[in-house]
């Protein structure tokens, strides 16, 4: 399934506080549009929906991102965190990195949001291994996932959610397995409760588990 990101998708009402974030997401869609086939690496509208609904859902605070593109998911994330709250994204650079800065001025976010550069992995092992992460999501190279997973893990709390994007993808595509053997990993993963709804092009939501008083005391 293709996804390519358009100004009437952003402003169709599929995000809450639309009013708000129109402008910030008008520029996000005109300025992805703008480069080409990457834009359809960039999430939907709707899907930034549920993305800004599990956050409150579980009412995350503090959150990590893994790839943000030109920020749209980033926004999403953010909008529910609230004021104090905190989005750390590791990502984009260069052009990517201006529109989505300029977009998350425009939406009033620059004060939740705090962009790392750098290899993601190195971004998120830097980070104490101790759950500190509310939700963590996933949406970079799919041949890492498994190494930002095994990572991210660690780091979230328990009932915490870990969100991976892009799970449904075409079987003729170069990530077809990588994909696959991300999702029998996670799967696998005594440590998580894992779903898969079929939204957009499929995105794993996994719920970690309570610690066991039996592995609390390891």
């Amino acid at each position: 399934m293709t996804r390519t990101l358009s100004a009437p998708l952003i402003e169709s009402g599929a995000v809450s506080r639309l009013e708000d974030l129109e402008l910030a997401g008008g520029l996000v869609a005109n300025s992805t549009f703008a480069l080409g086939n990457v834009a359809e690496m960039q999430i939907p509208a709707e899907e930034g929906a549920l993305l800004t609904f599990l956050a409150r859902f579980t009412s995350a605070r503090t959150i990590i991102e893994v790839g943000a593109l030109t920020g749209y998911s980033t926004m999403a994330l953010a909008e529910a965190v609230g004021p104090g709250g905190s989005v750390i994204t590791c990502g984009s650079t260069g052009k990517w990195a201006q529109i989505a800065r300029t977009a998350w001025q425009r939406a009033g976010f620059t004060d939740r949001i705090e962009p790392i550069f750098g290899p993601a992995t190195e971004t998120i092992r830097a980070f104490p291994e101790c759950p500190i992460f509310d939700l963590a999501f996933i949406d970079a190279d799919k041949a890492r996932y498994v190494e930002y997973w095994e990572a991210l893990v660690p780091r979230v709390r328990p009932g915490g959610l870990l969100i991976a994007d892009r799970m449904m993808s075409p079987q003729e595509t170069g990530n077809a397995r990588a994909i696959g053997e991300f999702d029998a990993y996670v799967h696998a993963d005594h440590r998580v409760e894992p779903v898969l709804p079929t939204v957009t092009d499929g995105i794993t939501v996994a719920r970690k588990k309570p610690i066991q008083p039996q592995e609390a005391g390891r």
